[in-house]
């Protein structure tokens, strides 16, 4: 009985993860036209909601998500491009707006940074092996005291 109540309650937290998504969208949003429709689902989920940050304004319930989708819908009706509406709302908002940044002067650190950093952190990484691992220096031959004292002890142990 424990068992069979701990898979219900997995399966209920499984499908609220699930349904928070689909419910964002209210049914007074949805256009008639289902072409349109599947344009604005597309382009609401890679218009980032600006209260909620990590979200797509297709997956939040933040009244600003709720009238960035209406815009997006409304521009839509109004026959603008994917492309259109997306400077649009790039020019109001700026380029935070964008789940996905495009890559141009404000973002180009944005998007090498992380190869810079990776590319800095191989090379210095193998310089170290290689330190640690390179053989010492050549030996200098021993001088003629040297080779005395070496000579003396080497007799003594014999």
């Amino acid at each position: 009985m424990r068992r069979l109540s701990t898979i219900i309650t997995v399966l209920l937290v499984l499908l609220a993860v699930c349904a928070g998504p689909a419910i964002a969208v209210e049914p007074d949003e949805i256009l008639g036209d289902p072409v349109l429709e599947q344009r604005a689902r597309k382009l609401s989920t890679g218009l980032r909601c600006l209260v909620c940050q990590n979200q797509s304004i297709d997956d939040s319930n933040a009244p600003l998500a709720k009238d960035l989708r209406v815009l997006v819908r409304e521009k839509l009706v109004e026959g603008y491009s994917d492309q259109q509406i997306l400077d649009h709302l790039v020019d109001r908002y700026g380029e935070f707006v964008l789940l996905k940044p495009r890559f141009g002067g404000q973002t180009m650190l944005l998007w090498l940074l992380p190869g810079i950093i990776l590319g800095v952190g191989t090379i210095f990484v193998i310089r170290l092996f290689r330190r640690k691992y390179e053989p010492a220096d050549s030996v200098s031959p021993l001088n003629k005291n040297e080779e005395a004292a070496l000579t003396k002890i080497l007799d003594e142990r014999d």
